[in-house]
């Protein structure tokens, strides 16, 4: 059940409260994606102490490895990774986009060679709903196809015509108890198809509604459009997931044009190679000029690694490939998206979010290099 507790009268954003079998989650919410069961370089305790509500998992990685069968022997997803809080599960459709090369779309569902021995495989919305529904996840996606975003209009409106016909068959498969099932918007940048998808899956009827096909190489300008594209055939009272997105700056703009939840690989993904986010840009910890600054990653954070080490010493762990290095800066990311999401939800209970949302995005350069000296933090 989704609660619309509030919206903001300068933009479209909205303040709103989700439960779901394993909890309740305030949006909008960041989810940190664990793809393969787990968020990469963090552990439960620290997600837990760093306030995620909510994380993701994948149909396609999970049932290749470990397999069903052992993630049914666990008894389920929740219980194989020791998280008890909320699991969203993506169905598998992504890797239709991503996964390219390996795949033959049919009318049914994709037949994948696998990305790990080339051993055939064949996923569509009757295996994807039956691998979620073993999973157990709270919120289980349709199976859609996402085409890439330079592809013709001929083969944007093909993928929007199998997702509507993949999401009438999800739509009638059996769920796992409690599980709610979101629909997933297609339509690349074209205005006309982004409204005739979303009108078609609202009234399949579906738990809540997702904007996909979006943050697959196209610019953030086109990004934004696909969202406004679709926002207003959504239900108000109903959840809104914009999937796959974005930078701290994207997730402000899309709260503001109505969205209510994020996931994204970003702030785990960089700091494996040592970027750090703040709320005024990226840092390179690995950069020379933090060879001696004993500053933390940002002014005034709360997160472990801020807390307790400084630029100058992640540098040094980064460099000689201490894993305690990307753990801490994995931690300092993960801390930085989900605390940005809490003060949007603080700013949207004042009435303040409009002066927040222009103060942040301002002050917000993503190739910003934070020297000692130059900029405030």
């Amino acid at each position: 059940m989704f609660e619309l507790l509030k919206t903001d009268p300068g933009s479209k954003a909205r303040l709103g409260r989700l439960t779901t079998s394993h909890g309740v989650i305030e949006t909008p919410i960041f989810m940190p994606v664990g793809t393969q069961g787990s968020v990469k370089a963090l552990d439960p305790r620290e997600l837990h102490e760093m306030g995620t509500q909510i994380i993701l998992g994948n149909t396609y990685h999970l049932s290749i490895r470990p397999g069903m069968e052992i993630i049914r022997g666990a008894g389920g997803l929740h219980q194989f990774i020791n998280w008890h809080k909320p699991i969203l599960t993506d169905s598998g459709g992504f890797q239709v986009f991503s996964l390219a090369k390996l795949r033959k779309i049919k009318p049914h569902g994709v037949e994948f060679r696998s990305h790990l021995d080339g051993s055939l495989l064949f996923l569509g919305p009757k295996e994807a709903m039956a691998i979620q529904r073993d999973l157990g996840s709270d919120i289980a996606m349709v199976f859609d196809e996402c085409p890439p975003h330079d592809c013709a209009p001929r083969e944007v409106r093909a993928a929007v015509e199998r997702t509507l016909r993949w999401a009438r068959a999800c739509r009638e498969q059996p769920r796992a108890a409690g599980q709610l099932v979101y629909g997933i918007v297609q339509g690349g940048s074209h205005a006309a198809l982004r409204e005739e998808c979303a009108k078609t899956l609202v009234a399949m009827a579906f738990d809540g509604y997702a904007i996909g096909g979006v943050s697959v190489g196209e610019p953030e300008p086109e990004m934004m459009l696909a969202v406004e594209y679709t926002e207003p055939f959504l239900p108000a009272n109903q959840p809104r997931y914009a999937m796959g997105l974005g930078t701290p700056a994207q997730l402000v703009e899309l709260v503001a044009r109505g969205m209510d939840m994020f996931d994204c690989v970003l702030p785990t993904r960089v700091a494996r190679n040592g970027t750090a986010f703040t709320s005024l840009g990226t840092v390179n910890i690995k950069a020379g000029f933090n060879k001696a600054d004993w500053r933390p990653i940002e002014a005034g954070c709360e997160c472990f690694a801020c807390r307790h080490f400084s630029r100058a010493y992640l540098r040094h762990l980064l460099n000689v490939n201490e894993i305690l290095g990307l753990r801490m800066v994995s931690v300092h990311n993960s801390y930085m998206y989900l605390k940005l999401m809490s003060d949007i939800r603080t700013h949207l209970s004042a009435g303040t979010f409009s002066e927040f949302r222009r103060q942040f995005v301002a002050g917000y350069v993503p190739s910003r290099r934070l020297r000692l000296g130059q900029a405030k933090e």
